[in-house]
């Protein structure tokens, strides 16, 4: 895992979270969820594709 993956998750948090305070307190409640939503899908992509790389560099240590 390299750092660069934790300050891209947290890029995304900072992001998503003003966004969604600013979408909030204009009263567009929905598409403030509706961007929280996509942030978590954002950083679900994010995490899956490292974990990709890590079941397979356990199946070569492993020889699975």
């Amino acid at each position: 895992m390299d750092i660069s993956l934790i300050l891209k998750i947290t890029g995304v948090g900072l992001l998503v979270s003003v966004a969604c305070q600013v979408l909030s307190k204009s009263g567009r409640d929905e598409q403030a969820t509706m961007l929280s939503i996509a942030g978590i899908i954002i950083v679900m992509i994010l995490i899956i594709s490292e974990l990709e790389g890590l079941f397979s560099m356990l199946s070569r240590v492993f020889g699975f």
